[in-house]
């Protein structure tokens, strides 16, 4: 068993191969949890699924797994070594996207995609805690935003190394030889991560709140909630997982059967998009908000919201264009937006709850963002497609991106009453001093 070693201040060199590790995982984690959406067609030719059967698989199926598991995992993780909860979880959620490759029905992929769920459930929670305890408050949403590079980067990887491998050999494939470096991938992160120590790079004001009883789980999740920041926080994070995942989960189906591309044609020119435009989007995120956060930290919540307004003329473009090429043109700038939240809402609830509680706060908060988003998000988008497939025959899921399109308005109004909560504590806090 190794000797767990936390060091009171990390290298910058450590903190580094820290971080470059988990964003590793963090590529694996969505790369497995994106295959079956960029391999939608043919598994759905092969299986005989409908737009709502992958709906659900994707998304609520997914997300009832992911999102419950992960708070007993967050909570253990609290108490435990964070780093082999990752790695355990990293072994876990690899072995289970392998045997996707297996099913044989829609029942079977069903099975094992919600055992691909529980072990992701242990991947992104204690990753946060892990970079936060790795990262200084002022270079923190930085760090977390690289981390987030892991989202564009994995799907990129899918689209362009999965569709490549499924149009020259099997859909099947690309489960087998994802599933294996995953599991390699595990066992490298419990050699190379070393466990920080909880609360060693937080400020004064931190320090003051570390250190205080353990609590039970049930009473910190009723804390957690309690707070209006950090259930607003969670909320509007929702709503905009909600449109990123409704967007992801059916874009590759949507560009091959509304716009005319081939697989072949996916792998690179999709995958440059959500390489340039999503990868972009969530660094430049993460260098704005640290910006404007060293000022107020409503900013947490104010980037999001212009970004999602800014979005959506460009959305409503991508849905419309007549051509593939015109419509990549116009996704590449939600792609670069959409995902601007998500650095900015997990940095600041990372900072607004104790040390020794920022695993289950970060799985609590994935509660919330998942369910909304990825539960219901491809949910809502399947079954739309279905509801408008009568009247809209091979158009429907074009009808159903359509319906996607309110959502951008209301998490961009979450966001602006998260700012405003921000605001007022941020003046009652100044008025105690």
């Amino acid at each position: 068993m190794r000797v767990e070693k936390p060091i009171a201040v990390p290298s910058s060199r450590g903190a580094t191969i820290t971080l470059a590790m988990l964003c590793i995982v963090y590529v694996l984690n969505f790369l497995d949890r994106q295959l079956i959406s960029i391999l939608a067609k043919p598994i759905q030719d092969a299986l005989d699924v409908s737009d709502g059967q992958l709906g659900m698989i994707t998304g609520f199926y997914f997300a009832c797994f992911y999102c419950v598991i992960a708070i007993p995992i967050g909570w253990l993780a609290d108490r435990t070594n964070r780093v082999r909860v990752l790695s355990v979880a990293c072994a876990l959620w690899s072995a289970a996207t392998a045997a996707c490759g297996l099913a044989g029905s829609y029942g079977q992929l069903v099975a094992a995609r919600m055992m691909v769920g529980v072990g992701e459930a242990g991947g992104v929670p204690p990753s946060y805690a892990i970079i936060s305890d790795s990262f200084p408050r002022e270079r923190r949403t930085t760090a977390m935003a690289i981390f987030n590079l892991g989202p564009p980067i994995g799907s990129a990887l899918g689209v362009a190394f999965g569709a490549s491998l499924a149009a020259a050999f099997d859909w099947r494939i690309p489960f087998y030889v994802i599933g294996a470096i995953g599991v390699v991938t595990a066992a490298a992160v419990y050699i190379l991560v070393r466990e920080p120590a909880r609360g060693q790079k937080d400020g004064p004001a931190h320090a003051a709140r570390a250190g205080v009883a353990p609590i039970g789980l049930a009473a910190t999740i009723a804390q957690f909630f309690r707070n209006p920041l950090l259930l607003m926080a969670s909320l509007a994070s929702g709503a905009g997982n909600f449109i990123t995942y409704g967007l992801l989960n059916f874009t590759t189906l949507f560009l091959m059967r509304e716009k005319g591309m081939t697989l072949s044609d996916v792998a690179v020119w999709y995958a440059l998009v959500i390489a340039i435009g999503m990868g972009g989007g969530i660094y430049a995120s993460g260098r704005i908000v640290d910006r404007f956060a060293a000022r107020s930290k409503a900013a947490y919540a104010t980037v999001p919201a212009i970004s999602l307004i800014l979005a959506l003329p460009f959305f409503l473009g991508f849905v419309w264009a007549p051509t593939w090429q015109l419509a990549l043109a116009f996704l590449c700038v939600p792609m670069f937006l959409n995902s601007f939240f998500l650095s900015a809402t997990v940095t600041f609830v990372q900072g607004e709850v104790p040390s020794e509680r920022r695993v289950i706060s970060g799985a609590l908060l994935l509660l919330v963002m998942n369910f909304v988003g990825l539960g219901l998000g491809p949910t809502y988008v399947g079954m739309a497609s279905d509801f408008f497939r009568p009247t809209h025959g091979v158009h429907a899921l074009q009808a159903a991106y359509y319906a996607l399109a309110p959502m951008y308005l209301i998490g961009a109004a979450l966001f602006l009453l998260l700012a405003r909560l921000i605001r007022r504590s941020e003046r009652r806090y100044q008025g105690a001093l």
